[in-house]
Order: C-alpha cells, then sequence, then structure tokens
C-alpha cells in the first residue's frame, strides 16, 4: 500500500520561452496539509494543472494515489476534490442547487447541508450563486471541492477574497476536515496561513523550488522566528 498521496518527479513546463515549472519534485504524504509556497506567478496554479493532468508536462512525470490523472481521469477524480483559483457556474443557478449538481457526479456525496453549514453559508442556500461576494464564492468553491468526500482536497489560494475572520473560520474546518484523514493540498501567499495549516511546505520562486521541508524545519534551518520572516529569508537568498 503506497503512503504518499501525491508523487511529482522532475516535472517541467513552458510557455513559449519562459519556463514555468523548472525541474519541480515533491512528494506528499497521505493525511497531511502540503502547501506550495511562492509568489503570484511562481508556477503554483500550473503546478496543480500538471498534476491533475489539465496540462500536459513537457517533462517529469506526477502520480496521484498511485495513478496518472491524465490517464486515469474518472477513476481519480472520484477520489480528488479540487478548488481552482476561477471556478466558473451557470448564471442562473442558486446555492442549494450547485451543490445538488456537483454532488450527482459522485456516488456517495457527502451531505451538502452539513458542509454549508460547516462554512457559514447555510443560509444562502436559496440565494443565487451571482449574487454572492467574492468571499461567499470562495467559501462555496471549497465546499464543492468536499461534496465527493475527496481523499485529496486541491484548494488553490483558497482563502483569497475572505476576511481574517472568515479566513479562521475556514482554516478550522480545514483542521478538522484533516483530523479525519484527509489529504490537502494547497498553495498560498499567505504564509500565516501556511504556518497555521500546512505539516509540510515547498517553497518555489519562477517554477523552481527554492527549500522544503515541515514548517519547523524551514523556520529553525533559516533561524528566523517564523514561516513569513523564512520564507523571505530563502526568496532574497535566491536573488
Amino acid at each position: 500500500m503506497y503512503e504518499n498521496a501525491i508523487v511529482v518527479e522532475n516535472l517541467e513546463k513552458a510557455f513559449g520561452k519562459r519556463k514555468v515549472v523548472d525541474n519541480l519534485s515533491f512528494k506528499v504524504r497521505k493525511g497531511e496539509v502540503f502547501g506550495l509556497l511562492g509568489h503570484n506567478g511562481a508556477g503554483k496554479s500550473t503546478t496543480i494543472d500538471l498534476i491533475l493532468g489539465l496540462k500536459k508536462a513537457d517533462e517529469g512525470r506526477s502520480v496521484i494515489l498511485g495513478m496518472n490523472a491524465a490517464v486515469n481521469r474518472k477513476a481519480v477524480f472520484e477520489r480528488v476534490g479540487v478548488q481552482l483559483q476561477q471556478t466558473k457556474y451557470q448564471s442562473s443557478i442558486t446555492v442549494e442547487e450547485a451543490c445538488i449538481e456537483y454532488g450527482s457526479l459522485y456516488e456517495k456525496a457527502a451531505d451538502h447541508e452539513e458542509l454549508l453549514r460547516q462554512f457559514g453559508l447555510t443560509e444562502l442556500q436559496k440565494s443565487m450563486v451571482s449574487k454572492l461576494s467574492g468571499g461567499e464564492r470562495q467559501k462555496l468553491s471549497i465546499v464543492l471541492a468536499l461534496i465527493g468526500n475527496p481523499e485529496i482536497v486541491f484548494l488553490d489560494e483558497l482563502t483569497t477574497g475572505l476576511d481574517v475572520e472568515a479566513r479562521r473560520e475556514v482554516w478550522r474546518t480545514l483542521k478538522q476536515l484533516k483530523d479525519k484523514g484527509l489529504t490537502i493540498f494547497l498553495t498560498t501567499h499567505y504564509m500565516e496561513e501556511a504556518e497555521a495549516l500546512c505539516d509540510h511546505v515547498c517553497i518555489i520562486k519562477s517554477g523552481k523550488k527554492v527549500v522544503e521541508g515541515t514548517v519547523a524545519d524551514i523556520v529553525n534551518n533559516s533561524k528566523q522566528k517564523n514561516l513569513e520572516d523564512a520564507y523571505l529569508f530563502y526568496m532574497e537568498e535566491e536573488l
């Protein structure tokens, strides 16, 4: 039985002459929260697309739960939830209808009412998705990523657009889900978020790995006081 939920080996992707992902390798253990960290444009979202088979890598390989997502798309997406930065919805659909529609794609969907309660969206069930605020849409996209009872969930800049209180509510809920065995792969440029949630992080710059390890190791090895200062330390070293 494999212990790694995700394996990425020597992954590369270029758009024209610009290399967006550059010889990137890492492993995500089952049941951990793994953070891919970097500035906007560092290659985080493209890395997710490559892992999920949404884009084809120029070199290297990636495996999810022992499978190649591009080859075993249906089998992978039965077991994986995805929240991307740009989630699109039908123009005339309510929050409840969106949950039911997404849930119908899975054999054993989660209770959408319970998920909406966990993310503070119960009172918006009958609201049109088009009328939601940016933060409310962001929380709905996380609910929809979790509705298939996934073993792994990918969260791309999961709390962008949320205020401080809502962000911390999301953190608490994700910690509860992790305690139940969910593997979480997230990208963020909020170092406080990574420090609060992540067991293991990989910092990248221009698609290339700068440093990888547990949050504690990265902070201790940099001789800084927190992950934000450690992040700045490592990124400046690369300049």
